[in-house]
């Protein structure tokens, strides 16, 4: 996994009004759980913004007044109407314990099936997975080249090398389906009769309601 070092400083004080005072000079209160000790901390809400503003999934070496500590962002609370960040929870993590992150999932390549006129529906970006730090991967890259109308890529259909998926195995993933005026005999170039359904041969769409919630 890519990782993001951050200089930030300890606190003392964590009652309210020490948080106000904070949060008016632009800072960001945070706290770091799951090591020896809960530790509470700050920084410029300027040094997480390439760590927040981003689908990618870091692991922060946070330099506490000059200590480092290995982590993840678990949670993150914005203002309502601002959408400034109010507080952030990081979890230590350590080489020898598995941790649960979620994954973003990168599509490469066009489908068959939206080249011929099928509409493509991206159910999940993100997949939760949980697996030693060294083990998880940046994102979970599929290639969708070959999926046709009305086919579906699933959890169980894709493959994880040393850490495990705890989404359910026919959560749909990525499909392709069905559009007006789409072709229905698809033609492929150097096509191959020896095609087969990514998921196995199960070519049922969504329903229209599941298929309109995704939109």
């Amino acid at each position: 996994m890519k990782s993001l070092a951050i200089n930030v400083k300890s606190r003392e004080n964590v009652g309210k009004s020490s948080t106000r005072a904070l949060r008016n000079q632009g800072n960001v209160p945070c706290v770091l759980y799951g090591g020896e000790k809960q530790v509470c901390f700050y920084a410029h809400e300027n040094d997480f913004r390439k760590l927040v503003y981003t689908p990618d999934v870091f692991i922060v070496e946070l330099n506490i007044d000059g200590e480092v500590k290995r982590a993840i962002m678990q949670d993150i609370q914005f203002h309502p109407v601002t959408d400034i960040i109010l507080h952030i929870d990081f979890l230590e993590v350590f080489d020898d314990k598995p941790v649960t992150v979620s994954i973003p999932v990168v599509l490469n390549g066009l489908a068959i099936g939206v080249r011929n006129g099928g509409n493509l529906m991206f159910r999940r970006r993100k997949i939760i997975c949980r697996g030693l730090v060294e083990n998880l991967p940046d994102a979970i890259e599929i290639n969708i080249e070959h999926v046709k109308i009305g086919q579906f890529i699933y959890i169980k259909d894709i493959s994880s090398d040393g850490y495990e998926f705890l989404a359910p195995d026919n959560s749909v993933v990525v499909g392709v389906k069905t559009a007006r005026g789409a072709i229905e005999d698809e033609v492929e170039e150097e096509a191959d009769d020896s095609d087969t359904p990514v998921d196995g041969g199960d070519t049922t769409a969504e329903s229209p309601a599941e298929d309109s919630a995704a939109e």
